[in-house]
């Protein structure tokens, strides 16, 4: 996958753009993914904007790019984005905390927690995503997954029925940074890790945004953006927030000071 929500910088020269559907996949297993959340910006459409993971049952870990409008609906149990499924759970946002240092111009940092308008029900259909324990670095070359509602082709507007996962390998930030690859159009810094293949034909895309990028069955990033209507090409992988302490220490201390 590539990237989960197809969002543009606007302050940057060159056309970058969170990505939002699976590129190169295959359909998940229904109700497979249980943490998996679709995020809705708006009231007008039953589009997906970006992905999300359930980490509380009152809260919603994404990217800090996706949504801003007030009027923001998540969807957790889904497995169809068109069939009316009784897994489903729907819910207001009822606030967007974004991380306080995020950087919209270098897309650092891209993180955000949602908050729901009461507990989610927790059962086989719903649940929390693990977060690591520890926040190590991912090794070069480590296979993790990707999943969301986004788009499988580039210039394609639909996004995908049903949620779809591909398998992803991680690359050295020093190769992605090289003039084979961003080539300082971007520049991919410590807190972010970039995955794909080799070959390409692998990678999250528009409507992507905010999903999970899953290592070892725990969520060690989050989908962050890419080179428009570029996902899946080797030159440029996709970009994921990774996860540091620092990151987790701020997420405990608010959903904590909620309590």
């Amino acid at each position: 996958p590539r990237y989960v929500a197809h969002f543009m910088f606007s302050s940057l020269s060159v056309a970058v753009e969170q990505c939002a559907d699976i590129i190169g996949g295959k359909p998940s297993r229904p109700h497979s993914r249980p943490y998996m959340a679709v995020i809705m910006c708006g009231t007008s459409t039953n589009e997906p904007d970006c992905g999300g993971t359930l980490i509380e049952p009152n809260w919603v870990l994404t990217a800090a790019h996706c949504c801003g409008s007030k009027n923001a609906t998540v969807i957790l149990g889904a497995n169809s984005l068109t069939k009316r499924e009784r897994s489903q759970q729907r819910f207001r946002v009822t606030e967007q905390i974004r991380y306080p240092r995020f950087n919209m111009k270098s897309g650092n940092n891209d993180l955000m927690l949602l908050k729901l308008d009461r507990p989610a029900v927790i059962n086989k259909d719903v649940k929390l995503i693990k977060l690591p324990k520890t926040y190590a670095d991912i090794k070069p070359g480590t296979s993790c997954l990707v999943a969301g509602w986004g788009i499988t082709e580039n210039g394609k507007k639909e996004p995908s029925d049903v949620l779809r996962e591909v398998k992803v390998s991680i690359i050295k930030r020093s190769i992605c940074n090289d003039k084979e690859h961003y080539n300082k159009r971007y520049k991919i810094t410590e807190n972010m890790v970039c995955a794909g293949s080799p070959k390409g034909g692998k990678d999250a895309c528009k409507g992507d945004s905010g999903g999970p990028l899953i290592c070892s069955g725990k969520q060690k990033g989050i989908v962050s953006f890419g080179v428009k209507s570029k996902c899946g090409d080797r030159q440029y992988p996709g970009v994921y927030t990774l996860l540091t302490k620092s990151h987790a220490d701020w997420i405990k201390k608010m959903i904590k000071a909620d309590l």
